[in-house]
């Protein structure tokens, strides 16, 4: 299977993943060959790119960072339990979000056995399915890549258990939010972002009072948009007085959000997104945490075309581990002319590098 951008795919390519909603409905099934009409649907839906089928790469594996059944439910649980905090508030649900929480803190601990038990990186996971709200699908990949991270740096279980689940909750202050402001599709006013900025108080607010939430799962939704040199929000507060959990959310915060699938924007593929990390390291996001996410996830995911600097082209075909910038590279170029596919492995061809991603229209299906 290959990646491949939606608006550059040819009508009759055939669907390699099948796309579900966060409800678990199947939304287009694998095998189908996609209309006009579907690519432009899943262009509406701000899908920027699937993967598909294509003769040159029926032996590459997706494996996903957690069972799609997993995620799926997770993703549910966590919209229940917000649009029950949103509807009913916290002192007429103290006691049902209590429960809650426990329930919550089983499903970190379920996601915490797949990852840890994983050998394959962790790819990308906005393919995996369309959310009609962005929080909850957010909320989840999050919580998967801030496990990924404190199991790099080696934290204890306790502490694994604490960051999952502050994770999951970091955007719990959201559900007060005034619904118009916060699902707008346009640029924000400045009076508008400031009342978004309230959700990160708001939901240190509500969880700090929850008997069944450790204060600092609370602090991951008080410290996730704070930054190193004091820039960020709710408090300016600066390096040293930031929890290492509000570093490490940050940095797992804002990955997602610059790789997850917008209505009014395009997706970034990882190696940009970790540009976008790399770029802000030591000012606004902690240089170890960047440096332990970068090890934890495919910079260059598996089905993805990639340029060499020796003017071949390719399509990646395996991760290396602890080597994820150095792929196996499957070529099907030379300087712009199609050659018989054959494989080569970066790990060991170290006289050349990738330089561009593209993904751009199948030649072959």
């Amino acid at each position: 299977m290959r990646l491949v951008a939606t608006k550059t795919i040819r009508d009759g390519s055939e669907l390699a993943k099948t796309i579900y909603n966060d409800n678990g409905q199947v939304l287009i099934q694998r095998d189908i060959k996609l209309t006009k009409r579907m690519l432009k649907r899943l262009q509406d839906l701000g899908i920027t790119y699937v993967y598909i089928k294509d003769a040159f790469t029926e032996d590459i594996i997706i494996d996903p960072p957690i069972p799609e059944e997993l995620r799926i439910e997770a993703v549910q649980m966590v919209r229940t339990s917000f649009d029950e905090i949103r509807k009913q508030g916290f002192n007429r649900n103290a006691y049902l979000f209590e429960k809650t929480s426990a329930k919550m803190a089983d499903m970190v601990g379920n996601i915490v056995n797949e990852v840890s038990n994983r050998d394959e990186v962790i790819s990308i996971m906005s393919d995996i399915l369309i959310s009609d709200d962005y929080i909850f699908s957010h909320s989840i990949n999050v919580t998967i890549y801030a496990l990924a991270i404190a199991s790099e740096l080696n934290y204890s279980p306790k502490k694994i258990e604490h960051i999952g689940l502050g994770a999951m909750l970091h955007d719990v202050g959201k559900v007060f939010i005034p619904e118009p402001i916060l699902n707008k599709a346009g640029r924000l006013t400045n009076h508008e972002f400031d009342i978004i900025k309230t959700h990160s108080e708001e939901g240190f607010n509500f969880l700090r009072k929850a008997s069944t939430v450790p204060l600092l799962v609370a602090h991951c939704a008080y410290q996730h948009h704070e930054r190193l040199d004091g820039s960020g929000y709710p408090r300016g507060i600066m390096e040293n007085d930031i929890h290492p959990y509000g570093k490490l959310l940050a940095v797992a915060d804002v990955f997602d959000a610059v790789t997850s699938n917008r209505v009014y924007r395009d997706a970034m593929l990882p190696h940009e997104g970790l540009e976008i990390l790399y770029s802000g390291s030591g000012t606004l996001f902690d240089r170890g945490m960047v440096e332990a996410f970068r090890k934890t996830i495919a910079v260059y995911p598996n089905g993805i075309e990639v340029e060499l600097s020796d003017g071949r082209e390719g399509i990646v075909v395996k991760q290396n581990k602890n080597l994820y910038e150095r792929p196996v590279i499957r070529i099907i170029r030379e300087f712009g002319q199609d050659v018989k596919p054959y494989d080569i492995d970066l790990a060991k061809v170290l006289n050349v590098m990738i330089v561009n991603c593209d993904l751009g229209v199948v030649n072959k299906v």
